[in-house]
């Protein structure tokens, strides 16, 4: 179980792990900490710039971290080839760190060896369960 103080430490240490074309596949009901989560990863990256769910604009795109960082939201993303629209491929395989909200609505994109993590709500209000692997074949 995760709280706020939990989710921050988690996302700080994951964020030591990332590498140039890592990617963070993130799922989960609204309000499960999705967003929460890639501040804490961002806060971890070193990036200064405030972090805010990209819903309408799909990919935010921050530069003042040790890597850039790239956070998407694909809640509105109707079909996966609007993904090709915005050159998705282009993050995906860069120089930088991805991390996609709502992953499962675009899960044939997602590369084989991205971290997956799902959040469920938990047991009281402000706990979070994690379920974090890669993503296999």
């Amino acid at each position: 179980m995760k709280d706020e103080n939990d989710t921050r430490a988690f996302g700080m240490q994951l964020a030591e792990e990332l590498r140039p074309g890592s990617i963070v596949a993130l799922t989960g009901d609204l309000g499960t900490g999705k967003t929460a989560l890639t501040k804490a990863v961002a806060e971890g990256l070193g990036v200064t710039e405030l972090i805010t769910s990209p819903t309408f604009t799909i990919v935010q795109e921050y530069h003042s971290g040790r890597l850039p960082l790239y956070h998407f939201d694909v809640y509105r993303v109707g079909e996966p080839e609007e993904m090709y629209e915005i050159g998705y491929e282009e993050y995906f395989f860069g120089d930088g760190v991805c991390i996609v909200e709502w992953a499962d609505l675009i899960g044939e994109l997602i590369p084989v060896g991205s971290v997956m993590i799902r959040i469920e709500y938990g047991g009281e209000e402000t706990q979070r369960v994690y379920y974090v692997g890669r993503k296999e074949e």
